[in-house]
């Protein structure tokens, strides 16, 4: 168990992180721009600049560390409901899509501020530094997934493309994304129809189909003249 003493100092360190983050938002916020050095950032915060790279390394991490936040904040909700574990895989995923934009709607103007970013710096979607940790991070989820959904046979595991499902659900969270930041209907009622239709199409497309059947059954035949 920790002591009182270990508690305290982790605390701190929660705090101070976490001030550090608010402080960044509210900067990219109000002058558009990241912080012009660690030493000025941290100056105004009355906080030592060693403090900053107790932390992080560069703002960048920052972000990083904020996005990879709001899976992790996602997850922990979804995962402590007791039903969350009766859930078909495609309600799990559809749970994830919806607590997300929840967290998501709390951050809209720092959340509008990355995506923002992606087109004014002519940046590739395949190249989104901020979204690296959050990638990995939803990748091993995606999976997990996967796995189960291929267990319980709501997922059909095919050739080649069955290898490529999760970089299929990683465009898919990209779509979601950007739907919502330029979603301007009242209560985002249009990006949760979307949510719906997206998952729904993506299921329906790795579960089995009659694509599949037809190919089983074209396969017995020419089995069958051997």
């Amino acid at each position: 168990m920790e002591n009182s003493a270990t508690k305290k100092s982790s605390k701190a360190n929660t705090d101070q992180s976490s001030k550090i983050k608010e402080a960044y938002i509210d900067y990219l916020l109000e002058h558009g721009k990241q912080p012009a050095s660690v030493y000025q950032f941290m100056k105004q915060l009355k906080m030592k600049e060693g403090v900053f790279y107790d932390y992080y390394n560069s703002f960048s991490a920052i972000d990083k560390d904020i996005w990879k936040g709001y899976l992790d904040e996602t997850l922990s909700r979804i995962q402590s409901e007791s039903v969350y574990n009766e859930y078909t895989v495609r309600e799990k995923l559809l749970a994830f899509y919806y607590t997300w934009i929840e967290i998501l709607k709390d951050n809209r103007s720092y959340v509008t501020y990355s995506v923002g970013q992606v087109k004014r710096r002519g940046l590739m979607w395949t190249n989104t530094d901020f979204l690296s940790a959050f990638k990995a991070s939803f990748l091993d989820f995606a999976n997990e997934l996967l796995s189960e959904g291929k267990e319980t046979e709501e997922i059909v595991d095919r050739p080649i493309v069955g290898n490529r499902y999760d970089n299929g659900l990683w465009q898919q969270l990209l779509f979601v994304l950007k739907f919502w930041v330029n979603d301007d209907s009242q209560g985002f009622e249009r990006t949760d129809a979307a949510i719906e239709k997206a998952v729904n199409l993506s299921f329906d497309l790795m579960s089995r189909s009659a694509l599949d059947a037809a190919f089983d059954f074209a396969r017995f035949l020419y089995q069958g003249r051997k």
